[in-house]
Parts: C-alpha cells; sequence; structure tokens
C-alpha cells in the first residue's frame, strides 16, 4: 500500500520545467512505464491506468501557455481545470490572475499532485475526484487539456461542455490532435509546437492546439 501518497510523489519523480511553459516548476517522472508499473506493485492493483499526474502533456501545455499569454481570459474569473493531471493548467490560471480554480480529476493521486506543484509555484488550487462530466459548475471558464483520446468518453464532454457553454461559461480545450477531437465543431485559435517524451507519444513533437467551441 501507499499509505503517504505526497511523499510517494516526491520520492518518484523530480522538479523540472516543462517544456512550453518553462515559467513553472512540477513534479514529473522521468520514466513513464517504470513509475506505471511501481505504482501498480505498490497498491498491489494490475490494469491500472498510466499516472497521467506525472507528466505535462502536450494538450495540456498548450492551454498553460495560453492562459499565461493571455491573462485577460481568466482574470478575476473561476476557473474549473477538467482532468487536471498535474495541476499544471489550473496553476497557470492562478498565475494569469484567476480568482480560484479547482483541478479535478478521478486519479486521487493527481489531487496530491496538484496541491504539492502548486506550492511548487507559490499559488493555491483546490482539488477534487469526483467526475465533473454532466454536472452543473459554477466555474466561470472551464479549461479542458487534453481529455479527447476515448471513443466513449468523448462524446460525453463535449456535449457537457456545450452545456455549459449555453449556460454562459467559457471553454477552451487543449489537444495534440487525438483521434476523437470534434474538430467539426471547434474553432482553433492557437496552436504551439511542443517537446513530448517519445515513450509516451512515439514523437519528438507533438503540434498542440487550443480550442473553442463554435
Amino acid at each position: 500500500m501507499i499509505s503517504d501518497i505526497p511523499t510517494f510523489i516526491r520520492e518518484n519523480t523530480r522538479v523540472l520545467a516543462p517544456s512550453h511553459v518553462p515559467e513553472l516548476q512540477l513534479y514529473l517522472a522521468d520514466d513513464a512505464v517504470s513509475l506505471w508499473q511501481l505504482t501498480e506493485e505498490q497498491l498491489g492493483e494490475l490494469g491500472l491506468p498510466p499516472p497521467f499526474w506525472a507528466f505535462a502533456w502536450a494538450g495540456g501545455q498548450a492551454l498553460a501557455r495560453y492562459v499565461l499569454d493571455h491573462p485577460e481570459i481568466v482574470r478575476g474569473q473561476s476557473v474549473l481545470d477538467v482532468a487536471s493531471g498535474s495541476g499544471l493548467v489550473a496553476i497557470a490560471a492562478m498565475k494569469a490572475g484567476a480568482a480560484s480554480a479547482l483541478a479535478i480529476d478521478i486519479d486521487a493521486f493527481a489531487s496530491h499532485a496538484a496541491i504539492l506543484n502548486a506550492e511548487l509555484n507559490s499559488v493555491s488550487v483546490q482539488t477534487s475526484d469526483a467526475d465533473p462530466v454532466g454536472q452543473p459548475t459554477d466555474a466561470q471558464v472551464i479549461l479542458v487539456g487534453d481529455l479527447f483520446y476515448d471513443r466513449d468518453l468523448a462524446p460525453r464532454v463535449l456535449d457537457w461542455l456545450i452545456a455549459q457553454q449555453n449556460a454562459g461559461k467559457r471553454v477552451l480545450i487543449g489537444d495534440p490532435g487525438r483521434t476523437y477531437l470534434p474538430r467539426d465543431k471547434l474553432e482553433l485559435i492557437a496552436a504551439y509546437d511542443i517537446p513530448v517524451t517519445r515513450a509516451l507519444e512515439d514523437a519528438e513533437v507533438k503540434r498542440a492546439a487550443v480550442w473553442r467551441l463554435r
């Protein structure tokens, strides 16, 4: 068992700057597969999802970069970072002047990672491991990084985001070209070439974009 998740995170990651958001620091893993196997061994479970919280994914980096470069999007607003992983996007939002940021991810490790990473960057974020899709939210801005990789999940997320935008929320999506990204429903607003880990992405660089709903 892993009785102390923050200690596990600190002991199995390094403090590094994401490649496209160098002004921030995160606890990041050097080796995806090794950390994945270690987590399964420590928890005594097989078939766990990858430790998404231990990497700065290209979609999240694109979204964080855009928010930092356009702080007016979140300044003074309440922000929801969906599928937050490391908490990178929520942290970027707070750095850009958001009134509050909730980093939400169904992986319980992600909440601990987001809190540790927020501390590294001298900001405070709230966390939750509840599934937000299909649920109402009080957040004024909804930021979604790299969540259109699953065939069944993608339409649920899209329907929810459309409903949230219709309710007056601002919605932005960061994505590096995942299979189930609904491009016909989106408008491209920015794109970046982001260095990534070949073991995770089978590439050295990913073209990651920021989108808004049409």
